[in-house]
């Protein structure tokens, strides 16, 4: 009983360690891309999501083409969205992603678009700063 106990107050103290470190990684990267955003936009195209990163449990960085990449808050509550392993981007509009009438979506979830700010991704590389995460999602 004792033994068990123990094992249960490790696990729960590695799981609170692991997810500190992922939020401090997290916004970490988020503070990368914010360095790199314009101001707000309201839409932006896409044929079909190439990539994306969470950064935090309510931005994620969304790539349209290898080059094109946007800032994306979601309004909350969005329940998950920094342990998700897969999301998809609905475009109510053909080829666009809008702010208004667009969601993150993942497992049951549906976040809405609260704010969109492009990144200058080529200048970012340019100055150095690493690429995205290689533990980003692909799609």
């Amino acid at each position: 009983m004792r033994n068990r106990l123990f094992v249960m107050l490790a696990l729960v103290l590695l799981v609170g360690v692991s997810h500190a470190d992922t939020r401090a990684h997290e916004d970490k990267e988020r503070a990368r891309f914010e360095r790199y955003a314009g101001a707000p936009i309201d839409q932006f195209p896409m044929y079909s999501l190439w990539k994306y990163q969470v950064v935090g449990p309510e931005h994620v960085v969304l790539w349209s083409t290898v080059k094109d990449a946007y800032l994306v808050r979601v309004a909350l509550p969005c329940n998950r969205l920094e342990w998700t392993h897969g999301l998809s981007v609905t475009q109510r509009m053909r080829q666009q992603v809008s702010r208004k009438f667009d969601f993150i979506a993942f497992g049951d979830e549906r976040c809405e678009i609260a704010q969109i700010l492009p990144v200058d991704y080529q200048r970012m590389l340019k100055d150095g700063e690493p690429p995205a995460d290689p533990h980003a999602g692909n799609q």
